[in-house]
């Protein structure tokens, strides 16, 4: 339940409430994530006034504010076409003009489309800690200790790069359905290749980066060996992640 509502005008200002201890107090972008998740009293800080809503590129570089509506993502046509799938895979077009990248960059779950495309693309998040000072962390460093890394800070962008070729595929129980499994893999033009897999566990995995492709389908059918559950069984999951990977890599191939 929220208890308190602030409309700060300044990062300076947002970053003062969200450190306080008491109330606690949590960022509110588009707003799905505390609908649907938190149901402690908390107060709100709304980001709406901060600036952080726009898309820019510079140089090999696309900077993408933290309050950018997903439907701002697909409007924006220069945007790896991946990352567009994505987008349209993890939301509906009503949800889309309210949930903000940040917010759902940072709540990902293992099902979440968005995120496995961000970490395949190698994302950097630029965060404003409680010392007023900005800090650059990778999205891969800063999933497995968001809880800590959010505490007090402020999420103000998210950059990722504008010189990679990029696929997503995905397999699911009906085209509207979150993945069962996912890939989404990113090759630089230097031959660097990044691969994640999602579908299963609290966040999407990245399965290799290195100088190239060498490797990736074996190290994507090692990584969900295990991955079984209630929706798929490991060995289905091991096998499909296999050839979502060459199917990935081909279609990166057959656009160079």
């Amino acid at each position: 339940m929220i208890i308190e509502y602030h409309r700060p005008k300044t990062i300076e200002e947002t970053i003062s409430l969200l450190s306080r201890e008491d109330p606690c107090t949590v960022v509110l972008g588009g707003g799905l994530y505390l609908n649907e998740k938190v149901k402690t009293q908390i107060a709100v800080v709304d980001i709406q006034s901060l600036g952080l809503d726009t898309i820019e590129t510079k140089g090999n570089k696309h900077i993408l504010g933290a309050g950018v509506k997903l439907q701002q993502l697909i409007d924006f046509d220069q945007l790896p076409s991946a990352l567009i799938s994505s987008v349209k895979h993890q939301e509906t077009y009503n949800r889309r003009q309210a949930a903000t990248l940040a917010g759902t960059a940072i709540t990902a779950d293992g099902r979440s489309p968005i995120p496995a495309v961000l970490l395949a693309l190698d994302a950097e998040l630029e965060i404003v800690g409680k010392n007023k000072q900005s800090e650059m962390i990778h999205l891969g460093d800063f999933l497995p200790f968001r809880e800590n890394k959010l505490e007090g800070n402020l999420v103000i962008k998210i950059i990722i790069p504008s010189n990679t070729k990029t696929a997503y595929h995905y397999a699911a129980r009906s085209p509207a359905d979150r993945p069962i499994i996912a890939a989404a893999v990113s090759q630089w033009p230097s031959g660097r290749t990044r691969v994640v897999l999602a579908g299963y566990g609290d966040q999407p995995v990245m399965v290799l980066d290195g100088p190239d492709a060498g490797g990736a389908e074996i190290a994507a059918r090692d990584a969900y060996s295990e991955a079984g559950d209630q929706w798929a069984s490991a060995e289905y999951r091991a096998d499909a992640a296999a050839v979502l990977v060459r199917r990935s890599l081909n279609q990166i191939a057959e656009n160079n």
